[in-house]
């Protein structure tokens, strides 16, 4: 254990998550950053030709949506200088024209509003709106517009699928298109391509799929002209660019490549893609594997793709271009999430967003992507450790997701005090198509495990891990993994759950809509398949245990209620585990506030000292429960 790290918890907090919805509006550029140290709210900013940023939205004002709990979309540039929003505290879209306060522009209710679009040529955004059936315990989900001067009702213009995204109105105004799935499909797993005549009235006529289906997964569309689109989807196994004809003929693949143009669609109104020119003669977009996603310039005539990322070596999900630059959200191993412009044709790159405080790089480790029996991982060597250091595992969240090869403060917290950190990419993980993907059908809590448990083996064969201290830890799905291996494999040492499911069956009745038919997929369905839930069960094998375990959770977490984690304690606390339980009063799914993100920090450390054993004063001690008392 190094005491000489200069990364504190509250260095950690401030360079925190990521910015969000970029967009090229005239000669600005507009984007969303969290703010962990203003109650962990979202304000939207902008930054002019000057180079001055400006927040959009006043103090006090969160720029976020619940819907599909995940939220999407949450705010629209307007002309003249104003904003759209939807803000936090009521759900509600809100216009704010630079002066006094917001004003609502849709009712009270139990309504959501997420993935907002501002067609051409029309006075009035439009969303998808999700709302609750009381007493019925049903939510239904519609696209909607909501006229800009807030006079007049709000319009339902598409009743269709249970879930619905990427509303998008054709050039000439007579067509619109959507994406839309069912349960128990997730949008990875299979998803429909939908058009329909737009009626004077302003609502869809009947609707055509044109691509997508029950085992093909289309995530982002945009009209490339009033008969053709453009798509990602994947009916060769892989996210590609497709050419979409509306005339019957066959899609084209734009991208025939064994690499991912996409990813999972875990919040409305991501875009991969975006259109540059006035007819989109070129396509900027975002590439790669989990390993690596790069930044190009296609010319779907030809096919020629051209990298203009520079040493970027991850470009989140949110791009925006006009006819010379594009606006997007870069980071490297060295640098964390920026908004950078990059131009077409030169390749020149600017940081526009404001720049985060960091450690010196020597500091900073230095990645590397391996493969173990099959298994894509990521090290992040320990600092000042000579021979099998002490590791710890990351699982990422989703479990449909991936943990990509770049900065992460949190990972630098722990190795710069001598702990070493892999972030595996198990089975299941995007960024290496469906196939991997597909390696957790029916397995989670088999596949996930073994593969943590097989890199954290290698680590240990190569010399790098030392055998009798390795811990795993994870968030959600990573919180699952993180505590079904402690129970099913006799690797860690302990393990550190954050927001974690503990027990499969009782999650999938208590959890919310968008996931609760996620497990037909990843165990399979109930009640037929009650057994494997039985199996997999942290929560029922709780006495198998190889370590302690510390769980921390917010108390308004809709997506997985805290009570998940109170009868994982119990039944460790019956099978004398030691158990460590934190809760954060005003968080939900995920950490926002820098105080929370400080105490979890601190408290993760201090739980590492115990189970490696080594000091840690310069965090506040934590008490294990042990049998008849704490240590």
């Amino acid at each position: 254990m190094l005491n000489d790290s200069p990364i504190r918890p509250v260095d950690v907090a401030r360079v925190d998550d990521r910015p969000l919805w970029v967009e090229i509006f005239g000669d600005e550029v507009w984007w969303d950053e969290p703010r962990p140290h203003e109650g962990g709210r979202r304000c939207v900013v902008r930054r002019g030709p000057d180079g001055t940023v400006r927040d959009a939205i006043p103090p006090g004002w969160n720029a976020r949506n619940r819907v599909i709990e995940y939220g999407g979309r949450s705010w629209r540039p307007l002309a003249g200088g104003g904003v759209v929003f939807t803000e936090w505290s009521n759900q509600r879209i809100h216009r704010y024209d630079g002066s006094g306060d917001p004003v609502p522009l849709t009712p009270e209710g139990p309504f959501r509003y997420a993935d907002l679009y501002l067609p051409p040529g029309r006075r009035e955004v439009w969303a998808v709106r999700e709302t609750d059936v009381p007493g019925q315990g049903g939510v239904v989900r519609d696209i909607v517009a909501v006229p800009l001067d807030g006079d007049g009702p709000v319009r339902v213009i598409v009743k269709a699928q249970h879930f619905l995204m990427n509303p998008r109105i054709s050039p000439d105004g007579r067509q619109v298109i959507w994406i839309g799935w069912d349960h128990p499909n997730m949008p990875w797993d299979g998803t429909e391509l939908c058009v329909a005549p737009l009626r004077p009235d302003g609502t869809a006529g009947p609707h055509r799929r044109v691509a997508g289906g029950p085992r093909e997964s289309v995530i982002q569309a945009e009209w490339r002209d009033d008969d053709t689109l453009y798509a990602i989807t994947d009916p060769s196994g892989w996210w590609n660019l497709h050419l979409i004809p509306l005339d019957g003929g066959d899609p084209v693949n734009l991208t025939p490549l064994p690499l991912e143009f996409g990813d999972a669609p875990w919040k409305l109104g991501y875009s991969w893609f975006a259109l540059a020119g006035e007819r989109g003669e070129r396509i900027v977009t975002v590439y790669g594997t989990a390993d690596g996603r790069r930044l190009g310039v296609l010319d779907p005539a030809t096919g020629a793709l051209t990298e203009i990322g520079g040493s970027a070596t991850y470009w989140a999900p949110t791009l925006s271009a006009d006819g010379s630059r594009v606006a997007g959200v870069a980071a490297s191993p060295y640098t964390p999430f920026e908004v950078t412009c990059v131009g077409l044709d030169g390749g020149e790159r600017t940081v526009v967003s404001p720049p985060k405080p960091l450690p010196a790089r020597e500091v900073l480790p230095t990645p590397e992507a391996i493969t173990i029996e099959g298994v894509h991982a990521h090290v992040y060597p320990p600092r000042g450790v000579d021979g099998p250091a002490p590791y710890v595992v990351f699982a990422h969240g989703g479990p449909t997701g991936a943990t990509p090869l770049i900065l992460d403060l949190e990972v630098a917290f722990f190795t710069s005090r001598g702990i070493g950190v892999v972030r595996v990419n198990y089975g299941g993980s995007t960024g290496y198509g469906r196939a991997y993907r597909e390696r957790l059908r029916g397995n989670w809590g088999v596949v996930d495990v073994q593969d943590c448990a097989k890199v954290a083996r290698g680590l240990v064969a190569s010399g790098r891990a030392d055998a009798a201290r390795i811990a795993i830890r994870g968030g959600s799905a990573g919180g699952w993994t993180a505590l079904a291996a402690l129970v099913h494999s006799d690797v860690f040492r302990g393990a550190v759950a954050h927001y974690a499911i503990t027990d499969p069956e009782t999650w999938a009745a208590e959890t919310h809509d968008f996931e609760s038919r996620y497990l037909d997929g990843l165990i399979g369905p109930l009640p037929r398949e009650r057994r494997r839930y039985e199996e997999r069960s942290p929560l029922l094998h709780a006495g198998r245990a190889s370590g302690p375990a510390l769980l921390l959770h917010g108390l308004e977490d809709a997506i997985v209620p805290p009570v998940q984690a109170e009868r994982f304690v119990a039944e460790l606390d019956r099978h004398g585990t030691p158990w460590a339980y934190l809760t954060f009063p005003g968080e939900q799914h995920g950490w926002r506030r820098e105080e929370t993100i400080v105490a979890a920090l601190e408290a993760e450390l201090a739980f590492y000292g115990i189970i490696f054993g080594f000091p840690t004063p310069e965090v506040p001690p934590l008490r294990l429960r042990y049998p008849g008392g704490e240590k």
